[in-house]
Parts: structure tokens; sequence; C-alpha cells
């Protein structure tokens, strides 16, 4: 059960107008109302972040401080995870984690939905780090480099190890698209439920608690992320 907000529906109003006018005729939405939601929720990302960065300050303030804060807590992860060479891969992560955060919590507002309870956005970040960490290796050791790091320590090994380490990153991408998905469409549907037997009043402590576990959904996929990049770039391989 997916809910479809009420700004998709406007905009697939107007899509239908429009193609109307031209002599289209579709049926359903124009535009998924996933679609819709992860295109605002990038909007508002872009548009807060410009926003932010306009008067930065040698002595920040409290707003710049959060944000110095947030970038420390991304570089640390890194830096912990991958080493202080990851952090070269502090854009991609950190955007992919404030992305799937937003996702996360905007489906808490009124009239909202998150872009996560569909399988698509979450198997497309899966996919989107599945890909750039696989770059990466590549770039680091070459492709016939990285390719052997999946033939284990002796090649004599390789046709028993290849296998299952192939199996073991193709699993990766199940394994990030059905734990997001799994955990936000399971506690949005708490939430409509609640909100159908008792509104406003039963839905509060979930939603406080949603807002806990959106965080830490968001922190758990940036952090496999990085477990994943300092795999396929360690020096030992």
């Amino acid at each position: 059960m997916e809910h479809n907000p009420l700004i998709a529906v406007l905009v697939n109003d107007l899509l239908h107008w429009l193609l109307g006018l031209a002599g289209i005729r579709v049926h359903g939405d124009v535009v998924p109302a996933y679609l819709i939601m992860a295109l605002i929720v990038t909007l508002i990302i872009v548009l807060t972040v410009k926003l932010l960065v306009r008067n930065l300050s040698l002595f920040p303030g409290r707003l710049q401080y959060s944000l110095e804060a947030l970038y420390k807590f991304f570089r640390n992860l890194l830096d912990d995870m991958v080493g202080h060479e990851g952090r070269q891969f502090l854009p991609a992560v950190g955007t992919l984690g404030i992305f799937i955060a937003s996702c996360n919590l905007i489906g808490l507002l009124p009239e909202m939905a998150s872009p996560t309870t569909n399988i698509n956005v979450t198997a497309g970040c899966a996919l989107f780090i599945f890909s750039y960490y696989n770059y990466q290796g590549i770039r680091r050791h070459g492709l016939w480099g990285y390719i052997r790091t999946f033939m284990g320590p002796a090649w004599w090994m390789a046709f028993i190890m290849m296998p299952i380490e192939l199996i073991s990153h193709l699993s990766r991408l199940l394994s990030l698209s059905i734990r997001l998905f799994g955990n936000i469409f399971g506690e949005d549907l708490v939430i409509l439920i609640l909100a159908s037997l008792i509104p406003f009043v039963a839905p509060l402590p979930m939603m406080v608690m949603a807002i806990f576990t959106s965080l830490i959904q968001a922190y758990v996929f940036m952090m496999l992320s990085t477990v994943y990049l300092a795999g396929a770039t360690r020096s030992e391989h």
C-alpha cells in the first residue's frame, strides 16, 4: 500500500491537462508518485544547501556550526572505515546519506510520502553505491588487479572463490535495497494504520520513533557503503 500524496496528484493532474491540450491521452499517473517525491526531496536539498552556504563565516554561528558538525561526522566515518584517503569519497557518500535521510523523513509531513517506501528508489540508491565502489576499486587497482581480488589468496582457489565473491557482491544490491525499503515501508504503514484508527493522537509516538529509525537507516546505508568502499580500495589487495 503506497500513499499517493496530494502534491503528486496535483502534478499528475497538471500533466494530464497539458498532454490533453496536445491531444495525448494517458491512463493512470504520468509520473509515479515516488519519482515526484524523490525530485521534490532533491530540489529541497539543493535549495537548502545553496541558502545555507551563502554566508559562511570564519567565526561560525549555530547554523554554520551544525553544518560543520555534520561534515565532520561524515568525514570521521570515512576516516574510521577507509582511512584518510577515504575523504575523496565524502561528496558521494555524504550526498547519498542526506538524500536517504531526507527521503525517509519527508513522509512524516502531512500529505507527503517517503520515496524510500518504494523499492525502485532504494534499489536505485543500492545500484549507485554498488557501481561507485566497484568503479573506485577498478580505478585503484586496474581492471585485472581488481578482478584478481575476487580470486582469493592463491590462483588455484579462483574456481571456488570467484563464484562466492560474485554472489556476495551481488547480494549487497538485494540487501541494501530490501533493508531500507522494508524498514521505512513498515513504519509508514504502521503510522497510516494508527492514523486511521485514532487520528492525530495515536500516530504521534510512532512518528517520534520513526524520526530516530529514519536517521538510523540512513546511517546504516552510509556505513555499509563505506565498508564496501574500504574493501574495494584497500592497499593489501
